[in-house]
């Protein structure tokens, strides 16, 4: 039971780390993006080369695969931020299929449909090998808390209030001089570099990635996880990504066979999805503070 309720905790914090990430460029800044689970995967692939290639420890390969992250962001971003409202969903779903197609295909260094396994667990300045449940969720829930504080942080800076301004009134930002153009695009890479760290606990701790786990439902799951959340608060998204991971216990606790479970999860979330794009502005936890 212990590990169980250890291994849904370690799922719900990486999944809070992918929404919370993901936070900053959906509901901040105004930009929807199908392309979550490309930059996902990205950094899963990314996690496997230092950690099995260059026998990389923690923080080396963190800021690898943010670097990664992040620079093929703003490639992505410099042609497609000046894009607004649906233009930018289709560019970003593009990229999602492309990266997709990419990794189900190059199987030399993929692994194709296959993936790849053995991904050694992470290690701490290279002195002890992380392998157990409770080491992972001690690990996962560090590098939340120093997010979620980062995030803060950022929110309630300068950088934030420009963030804010952006999301009200795009025109009067403009108005004072501001390049909104830049500012998206730092966004843009900020976000996909911080989804990295969900992207290396991801792969350590499960040991074995495939394109499938980085798909556009993964994209779409994140994106619900999102808006479920408040639109300006951190706390709203937190609550709303660890929903979406409880959701699928929950039904598994009231003891429906699991034919019967997946269809009525998928169900679930395409209500929710539709309650959200209803009521649009609002979001179920909308009343949270931070």
């Amino acid at each position: 039971m212990v590990n169980y309720l250890l291994n849904i905790s370690n799922f719900a914090l990486i999944y809070i780390i992918l929404a919370t990430s993901s936070h900053l460029l959906i509901r901040v800044s105004n930009q929807i993006s199908l392309g979550q689970a490309a930059f996902f995967g990205i950094g899963a692939y990314i996690t496997a080369l230092c950690t099995q290639v260059f026998h990389l420890p923690i923080i080396p390969s963190l800021l690898i695969v943010m670097l990664v992250n992040g620079v093929i962001a703003y490639l992505i971003a410099m042609p497609t931020v000046k894009l607004v409202g649906d233009y930018f969903v289709m560019a970003t779903l593009a990229f999602q299929f492309i990266v997709f197609s990419i990794l189900y295909n190059w199987t030399s260094v993929t692994g194709g449909s296959e993936g790849i396994s053995g991904i050694p667990s992470p290690k701490l300045f290279g002195i002890d090998s992380i392998s157990a449940n409770l080491d992972f969720f001690i690990l996962n829930l560090v590098l939340t808390l120093i997010l979620l504080f980062l995030f803060y942080k950022l929110q309630y800076s300068m950088y934030g209030k420009v963030l804010k301004a952006l999301h009200i009134n795009e025109l009067s930002l403009l108005a004072t001089g501001r390049d909104t153009r830049k500012i998206r695009i730092s966004v843009f890479v900020i976000s996909s570099a911080f989804i990295g760290w969900g992207s290396y606990l991801y792969a350590t701790y499960m040991s074995y990635i495939d394109p499938s786990s980085f798909n556009i439902h993964e994209s779409i799951f994140i994106l619900i996880a999102v808006l479920l959340g408040s639109s300006e608060k951190i706390r709203g998204v937190v609550i709303g990504a660890a929903f979406m991971i409880l959701l699928p216990e929950i039904l598994r606790f009231v003891q429906i066979p699991d034919t019967i479970a997946a269809p009525i999860n998928q169900i679930i979330l395409g209500i929710l999805l539709l309650f959200i794009v209803y009521f649009r502005g609002n979001s179920l936890f909308s009343n949270q503070s931070t």
